[in-house]
């Protein structure tokens, strides 16, 4: 393995001292001088706290998978920061971020809000804490390992190649979604023919929550006007950015539902899914995209 990527896995115990130089010897079989070992930490040091990439993470009640979403993050090869919107979670989900910012520090960040005030309402609160901090490209990812961390490069190279927008998309190859009832395999599905068929928008999976966009696409839409919550976000961001003309790119993932933890979905967001399609489309008629 590489010097350097030997180094940044193991950034956080480094940074701490908590590594002896034999001990790096023994795990990686070949010899590390000292001076060879103190030239590349200075430049891990000075790269791995810096990025141009931020993972905005909503949560609500998600101790049993905050910690380990947050180190899977940090351990992919590309250097990723971190930003929780927490809406006041009564398990001690904030808690656990703020304990691990010591070691992971500049590199995850926490907003707390008081109440639960809904999904696009906390990616919004996040999209401009992102933009006001520069990062280039701004990703949406789930708390609890339904979408893999590991697909966060995968969108970051579409963008990189041309995207404005890259979807991790469950519907792109087929239907990939693991440990989901038919019923709501169906439901999903089925949701995004609906989309398509009233928004005429070519996207095959409209509710996806796992999206990496260019800044570019965030600073132009005007975030203080997209209104909706749930799922009816997610279709309106899409919606919108492809009405600014946009490139908007599917990327195929494998969605595998929560084994941690309660899902957040509702007939309420259901139902503001399926109404608030109609809404976007008719007031699309009424505003100019420039």
């Amino acid at each position: 393995m590489e010097l350097k990527t030997f180094l940044r896995k193991r950034w956080p115990q480094l940074k701490q001292n908590r590594v002896p130089l034999q001990e790096l010897n023994e795990e990686r079989d070949t010899e590390i001088s000292l001076s060879s070992f103190k030239a590349v930490y200075s430049q891990i040091k000075s790269v791995f706290v810096l990025s141009d990439s931020i993972v905005i993470i909503p949560t609500y009640n998600e101790k049993e998978n905050i910690e380990n979403i947050i180190r899977k993050v940090f351990s992919l090869p590309d250097v990723f920061h971190i930003l929780v919107v927490d809406d006041g979670s009564p398990d001690g989900t904030a808690e656990i971020v703020k304990s691990l910012q010591e070691e992971y520090e500049g590199m995850i960040h926490i907003e707390e809000r008081s109440g639960k005030l809904g999904l696009g309402t906390a990616y919004i609160h996040g999209f401009k804490w992102a933009l006001e901090r520069n990062y280039e490209y701004i990703f949406e990812m789930d708390a609890d390992f339904s979408h893999n961390p590991e697909d966060l490069i995968r969108l970051k190279t579409a963008c990189i190649e041309g995207a404005d927008l890259a979807i991790g998309s469950r519907y792109i190859r087929g239907v990939n979604v693991v440990n989901w009832p038919m019923s709501r395999v169906l439901m999903s599905y089925f949701a995004s023919v609906y989309v398509r068929l009233v928004t005429r928008i070519d996207i095959q999976d409209a509710t996806a929550g796992f999206k990496c966009y260019r800044r570019v696409v965030l600073a132009t839409i005007p975030l203080d006007k997209i209104k909706f919550i749930g799922y009816a976000f997610q279709i309106e961001m899409k919606f919108t950015a492809i009405k600014y003309g946009f490139n908007v790119v599917e990327v195929p993932i494998i969605f595998t539902d929560r084994t941690e933890g309660t899902s957040k979905m509702s007939t309420k967001i259901f139902r503001e899914a399926f109404l608030g399609v109609i809404q976007i489309k008719l007031n699309s008629f009424f505003r100019k995209y420039k």
